[in-house]
């Protein structure tokens, strides 16, 4: 129920956590791991602050305004935290984050510590769970302050149980337990809801969706940590009995991290191998080269503006790199001639789609997958295009965003027989061809990510529209 913005419980997931994890998922847990070494940046460090001291201030508060009428027994409540400390290492790494089972223990927690040290007991178990980490300098300590946001779930129901004199946990109280474990996705909700809508731009119809998942996690634990509560209340250790089936989910979660290492080791060797091939083609043609590396971070802009999936986003990424690489296997008088093309030579150009394919298509994998993108890159929206005539939706999206950037790219550059056009005339070039040669979805997208550039050159065309 944790987000990559917040700390590790049971964080949102694109699947469930015994799920295979896709490219996208893939994906998403290697960025994960990438910020948890990183400071958090300015509005994010700011408002986790907020959030983060405003727990701190209730935590103090509610013993107080929680007391009890026996002493805390200090042994069980060094083992509850511990064990939620355990819990929380047992991390199925699942889209932004984890899936952790501290459902467990938090639940028996609720019935077996005093109230009002709960929630300063699951911060300290969050604190702890990434001792290991800050030790080894791979956990930012900045990032402590996450634990604390992420301690805010345990607020709402505590304050439930407690208004209703901490019942048993038995069937008679189903509902209120029911009532309790709503308020705890209440609470986490909103605490997501305020660090990612203040602190990271996250839009909030986006949070259910991402926080879902990992609540059905929570339910479906909610019962086991129920039932270890109930026998702990003639036997108060017997919450222990749940370290087994912790052990257990820690192996799945260890085979799991093994196989994201190993596809995210392959995700960049086609990186790697992908560079590569775009180093060849600017050893063997400076413009193409440096064009190509021109249209990825266009067409990067516009695949965020269109809000592409992950797995898009990195073939959208790839494609730009690529579009341009058969181009290796067209003879050089041909590539570089400083005039108009013969209809012959126009001919031998344009199998520079299908020769980037055959190359592509060698190498397998994802590049194969790539390899049939880079041969609709110039294709158009009317059907005019080549080599095979798509046109419309049954042209790629991606192949539709690089042939849009493409063109925009080569039209502001200037080349040896003839000069970059200037920004108002790329622009009403790009809307004149919007519904023929481009898709007007992304010719949108594409003006729109002109308008926000840094490179003068866009905002000129930016100030134009």
């Amino acid at each position: 129920m944790r987000l990559p913005f917040r700390t590790r419980r049971a964080r949102p997931a694109a699947h469930a956590m015994d799920a295979p994890a896709s490219a996208d998922d893939h994906e998403l847990v290697g960025q994960a791991r990438e910020r948890e070494a990183r400071r958090l940046g300015g509005r994010e460090r700011a408002t986790t602050l907020v959030l983060a001291g405003a727990f701190v201030v209730v935590a103090a508060a509610f013993p107080v305004w929680m007391p009890q009428r026996t002493s805390p027994d200090a042994l069980l409540m060094l083992a509850l935290m511990l064990a939620f400390a355990s819990a929380a290492r047992v991390q199925f790494e699942v889209g932004f984050g984890s899936a952790v089972p501290t459902q467990l223990v938090f639940v028996p927690m609720l019935f077996l510590a005093p109230a009002g040290w709960v929630p300063a007991l699951v911060a300290a178990g969050f604190i702890l769970s990434k001792a290991p980490e800050q030790i080894r300098g791979t956990w930012h300590p900045e990032r402590i302050a996450l634990h604390l946001v992420s301690a805010w779930f345990s607020v709402g129901p505590v304050c439930l149980l407690w208004l209703a004199g901490t019942p048993a946990p038995t069937a008679v109280h189903v509902p209120l337990m029911l009532a309790a474990l709503a308020a705890q996705f209440a609470f986490d909700f909103a605490g997501s809801a305020v660090r990612g809508t203040a602190g990271l731009d996250l839009p909030l119809r986006a949070l259910p969706g991402i926080l879902a998942p990992a609540w059905v996690v929570d339910m479906a634990l909610t019962p086991i940590g129920l039932a270890l509560a109930g026998v702990a209340g003639a036997h108060r250790y017997a919450f222990l009995m749940g370290v087994p089936l912790m052990g257990l989910l820690a192996y799945f979660a260890r085979e799991r991290r093994v196989r994201i290492d190993h596809a995210l080791e392959l995700s960049h060797a086609y990186r790697g191998t992908a560079l590569l091939l775009g180093d060849m083609v600017e050893a063997d043609d400076s413009y193409t080269g440096l064009h190509s590396q021109d249209v990825v971070g266009l067409v990067v802009a516009v695949s965020d503006t269109l809000g592409l999936s992950p797995r898009d986003h990195l073939h959208a990424e790839l494609t730009a790199l690529l579009h341009d690489v058969g181009k290796v296997r067209i003879p050089n008088e041909i590539l570089n001639k400083p005039g108009p093309l013969t209809l012959d030579e126009r001919a031998v150009i344009e199998t520079h789609t299908v020769e980037g394919e055959r190359m592509l298509v060698r190498v397998g994998g994802l590049l194969g997958d790539i390899g049939r993108l880079v041969r609709s890159c110039h294709e158009r929206w009317d059907g005019g295009g080549y080599p095979d005539g798509l046109a419309a939706d049954s042209i790629p999206l991606v192949a539709r965003i690089v042939c849009a950037c493409d063109a925009f790219s080569a039209m502001t550059t200037a080349r040896p027989y003839r000069e970059a056009l200037p920004g108002e005339q790329a622009i009403a070039e790009l809307r004149r061809c919007s519904g023929t040669q481009f898709d007007p979805r992304v010719i949108d997208a594409l003006i729109d990510v002109a308008s926000r550039s840094e490179r003068p050159a866009l905002l000129e065309l930016g100030r134009a529209a």
